[in-house]
């Protein structure tokens, strides 16, 4: 496991890029702990941390407003916006999110990559 951040540099319901061994993840704090996912959206790739956390549990892409579980990578809403969209997710079909395992240890996140 690689450490990434101290358990207090991220306040709850925050979110963090990390580029780990060649890989864009995105480490978030929710209230009942630390998650990780991948950072690019499954729908075209963009990036998730720029998006935003909702009702405290998913993650919104910011372009596309896909939504995603957070804690188990599941896809709760297919991109939607803008109208037209929709024509493209035929061939995009909805996929879920990679997640990482994390574990805070002493005070350190730790998230496994393999």
């Amino acid at each position: 496991m690689l450490k990434v951040a101290m358990e207090n540099e991220l306040a709850l319901h925050q979110m963090k890029e990390l580029k780990l061994n060649g890989e864009s993840i995105v480490l978030f704090r929710l209230k009942d702990g630390f998650y990780a996912t991948q950072n690019k959206c499954p729908h075209l790739f963009a990036p998730l941390h720029k998006g935003k956390i909702m009702d405290g549990e998913r993650i919104q892409c910011k372009f596309h407003r896909a939504e995603f579980d957070i804690r188990s990578g599941k896809s709760c809403k297919w991109a939607n916006f803008p109208p037209g969209i929709q024509m493209l997710n035929m061939v995009r079909g909805e996929k879920d999110l990679r997640t990482f395992p994390v574990k805070v240890e002493n005070g350190e996140v730790l998230i496994d990559i393999n």
